[in-house]
């Protein structure tokens, strides 16, 4: 390559290489000329210290005459462009523009090297190189902690201030960050971290106190920018608060406490927990120390025994002095309360009437958590129908656990007794559950009687894991009890599906037609309610929270209607309870909704006839029938046909 190409080459390289500097619209020369490579503060900057010498870098070793105030120049357009007065060196290759006083705080500048710079051969800088930089902003005091003007701060409080920059930890001392009680300094530790300065208190703060704090403008940011100025904010601590104990659980004095009973005390205030220890919360049976676990949280304190308290014992539990509130203050005296354990044996009363019931074992007392089997055998031409007293449910044999004194009826109906169906099922009534779209489970499910669905197919029976013999007119399961239909099975299945299905319709049909003989009861919000026979009517949703209780009043042919309009919602383990013959299978809920949803454990009677979904959650009960329009959902769960 000709020598003249190769300078000409060079110099479109330098061109391209000047940091900051506008595009040169000169005409290119042959030979070196000299480019500004660097500078300091780089192009774009920010944080820049207000002491901050600006330097530039050539390529090569200038002509210092060149380097001037007017061809190497500062300015900032905070108010218009205005100049920065200062002085301009050179030494070689580096340029430097020394202020005469600081710059300004949180200031945008621009440096200026002119096209005037020649180097030492009288080769001039090609078109001026232009870059800006920001200068740091003044560090400010945003918050504290406590508040300006706070109350009833705590005794143990410390102390601090957020900055709204990073702050030179060096500067953060207890000479400028301090507290004082009036004109009396308090001593302490101040510590720096991420924006944040604390002050803590070498001893608790006094109470009734105003205390001002102070931050002054010897704090520095990391650029060595002090504070905009000294920052004063005054507290005052609460006076002093004696905790007391508002409430034990037992009670003083109480009586049949449970053995696995866990012992606990209310304070007023909350407490240091450090305090809340063994040595502080005791128990004793007698002048016998009992062992176990005290924790704290909120302001109760808990003592768990390691292993079960005696039966027919009286303890006494402290809380002493040596428990404190989280100022530092002792309890206002020791606190003392006794409470005695369930007695060592319990009596069970049977009432049967119209039937008899056998106890197992049979014994006139039994001791805590005895299990008691109780079978049910009703009198000739009865039937045994429910449980009522301290047991519940339809099931015999029952089986009890003996945690205290109990009395039991067993309720027995005559069975010679012809009752007027309210709601005639037909075909529906031989299926615990029918769907018309599909029937699925999860979890372990038990379900006692017959399930069919129509017209969808077996296939939308799922989680059963259907077995299907060859030609069969119902498949089974070993969740169920009973036979499943589908109508893709040998005749006459499909058609007795059908029939069934229809039957389904008419009964919701019938039974939403009725008369009602109540409206709107407590606006659709059941709770602990016993309701007499009936057709009940809401124009909107049902909602069953804790339970209901259905008396038949002794009439073996009580019946019930529920129509629901909107959703039927019965609430986690809540129980229908059936008292004085009530009868499940005379028990209709026909809901109208989108939903009857069942919750968790849930003990439901009756049969829903729903236009919509059925749903029932983990482990709920029913002892009824689940006859749906659409769907029914299963999870854990139990559904057995009534007899």
């Amino acid at each position: 390559m000709k020598p003249e190409k190769l300078l000409i080459t060079l110099a479109i390289i330098g061109f391209v290489l000047i940091a900051g500097c506008k595009k040169d619209d000169n005409v290119k020369i042959l030979g070196l000329y000299p480019l500004v490579i660097s500078s300091d503060p780089v192009n774009l900057t920010k944080d820049i210290p207000l002491n901050k010498i600006i330097t530039v870098t050539f390529n090569e070793n200038i002509n210092p005459v060149t380097i001037t105030s007017t061809s190497f120049t500062l300015e900032t357009a905070a108010k218009g462009v205005s100049l920065v007065t200062g002085v301009v060196s050179c030494s070689g290759a580096i340029a430097s523009f020394t202020p005469s006083s600081d710059l300004l705080p949180g200031t945008t500048y621009t440096g200026t090297v002119k096209a005037t710079v020649k180097d030492l051969h009288d080769n001039v800088l090609q078109s001026n190189c232009i870059w800006t930089f920001t200068t740091s902003a003044i560090p400010i005091v945003t918050s504290t902690d406590p508040l300006n003007l706070a109350t009833n701060v705590a005794l143990n409080k410390v102390i601090s201030a957020n900055f709204s920059m990073a702050m030179d930890p060096l500067t953060i001392t207890t000479s400028t960050f301090t507290l004082m009680d009036g004109v009396t300094p308090v001593s302490g530790t101040v510590n720096y971290s991420n924006t944040t300065a604390t002050f803590t208190p070498g001893s608790a703060l006094i109470s009734g106190k105003t205390y001002t704090a102070t931050i002054t403008a010897g704090a520095k940011n990391v650029q060595g920018i002090t504070l905009a100025n000294k920052y004063v904010w005054t507290f005052s601590t609460g006076s002093v608060i004696v905790p007391t104990v508002i409430s034990t659980d037992p009670l003083n004095l109480a009586t049949n406490v449970a053995l696995n009973k866990v012992i606990s005390s209310n304070f007023s205030v909350p407490m240091d927990p450090l305090t809340i220890t063994t040595s502080t919360f005791t128990l004793m049976d007698g002048v016998t120390p009992v062992s176990g676990t005290v924790n704290y949280s909120n302001t109760t304190a808990t003592f768990t025994p390691v292993s079960a308290l005696l039966a027919g014992k009286t303890y006494t539990a402290t809380i002493t002095t040596g428990a404190r509130n989280v100022p530092g203050t002792p309890l206002a005296s020791v606190y003392v309360w006794t409470f005695s354990t369930i007695p060592q044996t319990f009596t069970l009363a049977i009432t049967a009437i119209k039937g008899t019931v056998i106890k197992h074992p049979d014994q006139l007392t039994y001791d805590y958590g005895t299990v008691v089997e109780l079978t049910a055998t009703p009198d000739a031409g009865y039937v045994f129908t429910s449980w009522s007293g301290d047991a519940t449910g339809i099931i015999s044999p029952k089986s009890i656990i003996m945690n205290a004194n109990k009395n039991v009826t067993a309720n027995f109906t005559l069975l010679s007794a012809v009752c007027t169906k309210l709601v005639n099922l037909g075909l529906s009534g031989d299926y615990v559950i029918l769907s018309e779209s599909g029937i699925s489970t999860t979890g372990v499910t038990a379900i006692t009687g017959n399930m069919g669905i129509s017209p969808a197919a077996a296939t939308y029976i799922t989680g059963f894991g259907l077995i299907l013999p060859a030609g069969g007119a119902f498949s089974t399961s070993s969740l169920v009890t009973g036979n499943i239909y589908a109508p893709g099975y040998a005749a006459p299945t499909p058609a007795n599906l059908t029939t069934a299905v229809t039957n389904m319709a008419t009964a919701f049909t019938t039974a939403n037609g009725l008369a009602p003989t109540v409206t709107e009861l407590l606006a659709g919000n059941l709770n602990s309610q016993t309701l007499a026979p009936g057709v009940y009517k809401w124009s909107t949703g049902l909602l069953i929270t804790t339970g209901l209780t259905l008396d038949g009043g002794g009439d073996p042919c009580a019946s019930w209607v529920f129509q629901v309009a909107g959703d039927l919602t019965v609430a986690n383990s809540a129980i229908i309870t059936l008292a004085n013959g009530a009868n499940p299978k005379n028990i209709f809920w026909v809901v109208a909704g989108s939903k009857a949803q069942l919750g968790t454990g849930v003990d439901f009677s009756g049969n829903i006839l729903c236009k919509t979904l059925i749903s029932l959650n983990t482990g709920a009960k029913v002892l009824g029938r689940l006859l749906a329009q659409t769907a029914v959902t299963l999870n854990a769960s139990t559904v057995v046909l009534p007899q």
